[in-house]
């Protein structure tokens, strides 16, 4: 398998070189599905074996250094939109390859079997397997590319953060808003399409990766499912749901570098690291709810107020019913200028948008209690 992405820079775009690397690439793949069982394939244990397949040597030689070498100097956000564009024509090349081995050897039979399952057709196996494989991989590692690029870590012997990456590459638990963004996304003509791509049941729960490989093969039937419409509908399949993957892993790893970065800058400006702690805790807990982005917020403040200032707060770690009390006395006894910790519960309530009323009341009270004369 091919170790290391190809940079669009190599390539530039040209037509024949992408068409070289994806006919190589299919290649590959083909020696590896040949390796598989009917039972691989019919469990989804294909998926199993083809992530491990196509990320362990991956992984060891992309890091952010990696692409520095490559786009010396260009921010993140760029290099991003170009990866995205790459896999997008990768994959569109590589629908075509497919649609047209469907065609030759399988559409007459698919259409004498009134619909049935390409999986039961034989000599559809391999093509369709090879085009699954392609994509699922691409679009791994795409995921990953994104992940790298805005410096979120992933541990992928962490079965915590494989299955993060497998959830932002294949939309997971993000299928239903992906089917109400999609009619924006893409061109009218191909929207119904990508709709009945992303309907039936969203795979919300199962970690185990057959479940996942399962899911992806039933989704991607699609491709052969309309052999009348051929070569055009796995071109554009291929290619929109790549992009939206894409741009999915930009929303989701962009988002987590934003938190990041924030915990990080209120700790290099905090004077009061412990107490800052305890702030930002209480805002979140102003509403009594906690979105997904204050809980990422309030993670990395802790790991980087430990990296940085080598303060560990046992209490606050053992803590379970937050008491604003307790917090206004240890605000009173704290002598000197505490305008870094307004600075703080004003970032904190608008990590997640809008701050609401119980924030801005936790906040003015803050702001009384901070004011030195």
């Amino acid at each position: 398998m091919t170790e290391a992405p190809m940079d669009a820079a190599e390539t530039g775009g040209d037509d024949d070189a992408d068409r070289k690397v994806v006919e190589q690439e299919r290649d590959e793949l083909k020696k590896f599905v040949k390796g598989l069982s009917a039972d691989d394939i019919k469990s989804g244990n294909w998926f199993t074996k083809l992530s491990a397949h196509a990320m362990n040597s991956y992984t060891e030689k992309v890091d952010w250094q990696y692409f520095q070498e490559r786009y010396p100097g260009v921010p993140a956000d760029a290099i991003v939109d170009q990866r995205i564009k790459m896999a997008a024509r990768y994959a569109a090349l590589e629908g075509g390859l497919s649609a047209g081995a469907y065609t030759a050897t399988v559409a007459a039979t698919i259409g004498s079997a009134g619909g049935a399952s390409p999986a039961t057709v034989p000599a559809a196996v391999t093509t369709m397997m090879v085009d699954v494989a392609f994509i699922t991989r691409l679009q791994l590692r795409l995921a990953y590319d994104v992940s790298v690029l805005y410096r979120v870590p992933l541990d992928l012997n962490d079965p915590e953060d494989l299955w993060k990456l497998i959830r932002v590459a294949f939309t997971i638990k993000s299928g239903e808003a992906v089917r109400e963004g999609v009619a924006k996304a893409v061109p009218a003509f191909v929207r119904p399409v990508i709709k009945r791509f992303y309907s039936g049941e969203v795979l919300t729960a199962a970690k185990a990766l057959p479940v996942v490989g399962k899911h992806l093969l039933q989704k991607n039937v699609i491709k052969i499912g309309i052999p009348l419409v051929g070569v055009p509908l796995a071109v554009m399949l291929n290619r929109y749901t790549t992009l939206l993957a894409g741009r999915h892993a930009l929303a989701v790893f962009r988002n987590e570098a934003r938190v990041i970065e924030l915990a990080e800058n209120l700790s290099k400006r905090s004077q009061h690291p412990e107490l800052m702690l305890w702030v930002a805790w209480l805002v979140i807990r102003a509403n009594r709810k906690i979105t997904d982005d204050e809980a990422l917020l309030m993670r990395h403040l802790v790991r980087v107020v430990r990296e940085r200032h080598q303060v560990v707060d046992e209490q606050l770690a053992h803590l379970v019913d937050i008491d604003p009390a307790e917090i206004w006395r240890r605000i009173d006894a704290e002598p000197g200028d505490l305008s870094d910790l307004l600075d703080v519960a004003d970032q904190v309530a608008t990590v997640d948008g809008d701050v609401n009323a119980r924030e801005k009341a936790v906040i003015s009270e803050l702001q009384d209690r901070c004011r030195r004369v």
